[in-house]
């Protein structure tokens, strides 16, 4: 499942074109994905224009001109391509800039986008996804913080609302593992498997320790708290700078593999040394709640 910064770098990769583009019409080659479309998704799109494209946790949130909010989620193996439109048939754009990302089979193709910039320039995005676990929905942005797919989502890893004091708030009193909160999507939005592994490593934290323990008798942050949220900062930034990690068949927007993944420190490293200088110690994988979960038992603590 793609994570949080593989979202966000696909959602810069479709950006500059989503923004500010003509919804000529949309074209549908089944009616479902993980969940049926809906039955006026192409009549509500088409003739519409995307004022621009933003990403809440998971999911990518495109603004439309009529108070409308096209809401998409990659699931597992959902990807886009973008295509220029040319005089015969629609050609991938240069090869330097946007390749075949994931599937390149078009018989995955699902959902095309037709778009239109300037009265002159036609591109077409399209959404292909082999396992159909990805879905699109329509939502009045009115509604948006109260629908079921957001209500209860916490705040996001890169702005201001999480710091110490939202963590230790969450955590206070909870006997839980550590990592388990930090996968709750109603503590923070959009971590994953990944990022928090490499996260709690960075903090010496173990995923193991209760939750509770980020936070004192009184309720304030702990040391610990302080540093995971400045891990969890550094370690979402990184991965975004870096293009996301490419694990199984992610890649970004324009086809180009994620590179992160080369600066794991624990995800994926099984009985490697602890890359901690001071350490000593090798990396250990155990299981959680059916999840691999990659640490060092020696300095995180």
């Amino acid at each position: 499942m793609p994570e949080l910064p593989e979202v966000e770098t696909v959602r810069r990769g479709l950006s500059p074109v989503f923004d500010g583009a003509m919804i000529r019409k949309v074209t549908l080659n089944r009616g479902d994905l993980r969940f049926p479309l809906p039955a006026d998704f192409c009549d509500r799109l088409g003739g519409r224009r995307m004022i621009a494209l933003g990403r809440r946790a998971k999911y990518l949130l495109g603004d439309l001109e009529d108070g409308t909010v096209l809401v998409m989620h990659l699931g597992m193996s959902g990807s886009f391509r973008i295509e220029e439109v040319g005089e015969a048939c629609a050609q991938p754009v240069a090869a330097e800039a946007f390749h075949y990302p994931r599937s390149v089979d078009r018989a995955h193709d699902h959902v095309i986008f037709h778009l239109e910039h300037g009265g002159t320039q036609r591109l077409r995005i399209v959404y292909n996804d082999p396992r159909r676990f990805g879905f699109m929905s329509l939502v009045a942005r009115a509604e948006i913080e109260r629908h079921p797919w957001f209500a209860a989502l916490g705040p996001e890893p890169t702005g201001n609302a999480l710091d110490a004091d939202h963590l230790a708030k969450v955590a206070a009193g909870r006997a839980t593992p550590l990592k388990a909160l930090l996968l709750d999507q109603r503590a923070i939005a959009g971590l994953g498997n990944i990022y928090v592994c490499e996260a709690l490593h960075r903090a010496k934290l173990s995923p193991l320790r209760s939750a509770g323990t980020l936070a004192t008798a009184a309720g304030a942050p702990t040391a610990g708290a302080k540093r995971l949220v400045e891990a969890i900062r550094e370690v979402i930034a990184e991965a975004i700078v870096a293009g996301g990690s490419t694990l199984r068949d992610h890649r970004q927007a324009d086809g180009e593999l994620g590179y992160f993944q080369h600066s794991f420190a624990v995800y994926g490293r099984e009985g490697e040394p602890c890359p901690r200088p001071t350490c000593g110690g090798t990396v250990e994988r155990i299981v959680q709640s059916g999840r691999s979960t990659f640490h060092c038992p020696r300095c995180q603590r």
